[in-house]
């Protein structure tokens, strides 16, 4: 028995009865484990710190604090409720995580019309997955492939149990050529938040007000096979308890930028994190390419 195959073994066991337990309990047990990670380890304490005197200078400290404080008790339950997904049961999930206006969606799914819906680490994206209950599309997660081909395995077969599909980054753009060629409508959902490689970054723009790689994939796969885009942005109301909006980005007014609708999408995100700002993943170095921008 190989190494990848031992760890999954072990851990396995754990993970089942984890994500068979009340999230009653379970968010008893993400309040201790709270105070390890905050307290105890600090865990990249340092990095939420400097994202967040990057993104909020006109705090205080101690407004900052209380962001910081709060981001990451909801980083500790996001991982709580990662673990709860293997295992909640529908009836649950739908109570949970309400879809507010399915029906924009579902307007291209009666047109069998494919659509790209982006959004951020901000709420709970690992829920996504009963997403395909509310529309005739054929739903595509994107996710980043586990390096434990085990544990890669139980991941995306677990989060299909609903209907989705899911297929890693490096299958997201053959998986749509696919779709394309054979007249296939399906909604791909992608988060794009993140700081692409600055060897393959084609564009730099403003967030927060400093100039940083961006990620362009949905935009152009938008442009080459001519799919809609779709912001989704996600609340939290109150602790384990979600709510998903639909809004179609479209491109400024008289707008000269090369990529129209990525500036759409970073002004809807940006307006998102500000307004609920401890629900977004500070954890993630999202500036550490200050300063890299190549010169005009």
């Amino acid at each position: 028995m190989n190494k990848e195959r031992i760890i999954f073994t072990i851990l396995y066991p754990i993970i089942y009865i984890i994500s068979k337990l009340p999230l009653s309990i379970l968010y008893g047990i993400s309040n201790l484990l709270y105070y390890l990670v905050y307290y105890i380890i600090g865990y990249r304490k340092k990095t939420v710190r400097k994202n967040l005197a990057l993104c909020f200078p006109e705090k205080t400290d101690k407004e900052r604090l209380e962001i910081e404080k709060k981001s990451f008790r909801h980083f500790v339950d996001i991982f709580i409720e990662m673990l709860k997904g293997f295992g909640i049961n529908e009836k649950e999930l739908n109570k949970r995580y309400i879809y507010k206006n399915p029906e924009l969606i579902e307007e291209y799914g009666k047109e069998n019309q494919s659509i790209l819906i982006v959004g951020a680490h901000h709420g709970n994206w690992e829920w996504l997955f009963n997403i395909n209950r509310r529309t005739s599309l054929k739903c595509i997660g994107v996710y980043n492939k586990v390096e434990n081909k085990y544990f890669d395995k139980y991941v995306k077969e677990n989060r299909a149990r609903f209907g989705s599909y899911f297929v890693t980054t490096k299958e997201t753009i053959p998986t749509i050529i696919d779709h394309y060629r054979k007249k296939i409508p399906s909604l791909y959902v992608l988060l794009s938040d993140q700081s692409p490689q600055v060897g393959k970054t084609h564009y730099w723009a403003p967030f927060f007000g400093h100039v940083v790689p961006i990620h362009t994939g949905a935009e152009m796969l938008a442009n080459r096979f001519n799919h809609p885009v779709i912001y989704m942005d996600i609340k939290m109301p109150k602790r384990g308890h979600y709510e998903v909006t639909f809004e179609k980005l479209t491109a400024a007014e008289n707008s000269t930028s090369e990529y129209p609708l990525t500036d759409a999408y970073l002004e809807k995100i940006e307006a998102a994190i500000r307004k609920n700002p401890e629900t977004y993943f500070w954890t993630h170095n999202r500036f550490k390419h200050l300063g890299k921008a190549p010169k005009k």
